[in-house]
């Protein structure tokens, strides 16, 4: 995960700019050709509003990466598997894989979201008769400035919770998330998914939400009932449905952009911090989830057809994706 800026920060992916661009406002849009890419303006939007925070600041390295971070899309033009027709396939891109880039933090959760949904099927054919619960647990809100020590305690809160005896899961994986309260306190929870034995909902095994809250209370060392939520995956259901409320983003776009003090104090505080964590016999499967994704565009199975390629350039004022 790219944090603090050094040097000149590492760029994958790199595309070469066309030597001449077209400036007119009516040339086709991204979003105009592609239903699903229309996404990319809004995050792209959302980058120059993380920048315009950056300037002037301690980190205004990271505005400059930001601000050169996907200005060109390379995209190749391929076959769909499914009715053959062609579609838009990303090829090549500058990213800066700042953490708060808002970009970039998509474009690793897409990655994360791939590779979870490409493991969680051999864990279950691994694990066939195991259960599965989605826990989500939380504390009272905590000033913005108090976020990292805040995490910190929580961090050891689960270790002493997963050590617990009564503690069910033999694997779990683990995401944190920060939200903006409205006074401009943060808010920090973690989601988990937990792997437990197929005897889990017989007899003495089962944990009621009221026993979860004493767990984690104590675990804690609090001296009030924190909020918990537990809820069971279905026999016939699959882990892979709570994919993406496990693996979207640490810290939600719309806070991002809300307060430029707020945000940059989150900067500050969550240098360093890990969003996901996996355990337990999860952790070997689940292990590139704790990395940076070494691609944010994504490999592809098609076949060696290429028909062409299609460069769209960011229209900072009209805050849109054209075509070059």
């Amino acid at each position: 995960m790219s944090d603090f800026p050094s040097g000149d920060g590492s760029v994958t992916n790199s595309v070469a700019k066309p030597s001449s661009i077209s400036n007119g406002t009516n040339a086709p849009s991204l979003g105009d050709l592609s239903e699903k890419d229309k996404p990319w303006d809004k995050h792209r939007g959302n980058a120059d509003k993380v920048s315009n925070h950056y300037q002037g600041s301690e980190f205004r390295q990271y505005a400059q990466r930001i601000d050169f971070c996907s200005q060109l899309l390379d995209f190749r033009l391929v076959p769909d598997e499914a009715d053959g027709l062609l579609k838009l396939k990303l090829s090549a891109a500058r990213f800066c894989r700042v953490r708060h880039c808002p970009v970039c933090q998509w474009r690793r959760s897409l990655m994360w979201k791939a590779k979870a949904y490409q493991v969680l099927p051999k864990i279950v054919k691994d694990f066939p008769k195991h259960r599965w619960l989605f826990l989500t647990l939380t504390v009272r809100n905590c000033e913005i400035t108090e976020l990292k020590g805040t995490l910190q305690w929580m961090n050891k809160a689960w270790q002493r919770l997963s050590q617990l005896k009564a503690f069910p899961a033999e694997g779990w994986l683990r995401s944190t998330e920060v939200t903006r309260g409205k006074d401009g306190s943060a808010h920090p929870h973690f989601h988990c998914l937990l792997m437990v034995k197929p005897i889990y909902f017989s007899g003495k095994s089962y944990i009621k939400q009221a026993e979860w809250v004493e767990m984690w209370r104590k675990s804690l060392r609090i001296d009030y009932n924190p909020i918990l939520d537990v809820q069971a995956v279905k026999r016939g259901q699959q882990p892979m449905q709570l994919v993406p409320e496990l693996l979207k983003y640490c810290v939600k776009e719309s806070d991002l952009v809300a307060d430029r003090e707020w945000f940059l104090e989150i900067t500050r505080q969550m240098h360093k911090m890990k969003c996901v964590v996996t355990g337990g016999v999860l952790k070997q499967y689940l292990k590139d989830l704790e990395r940076e994704p070494d691609d944010l565009i994504g490999s592809d199975n098609f076949a060696e057809v290429d028909e062409g390629h299609l460069y769209f350039g960011w229209k900072k004022k009209e805050k849109s994706y054209k075509l070059l």
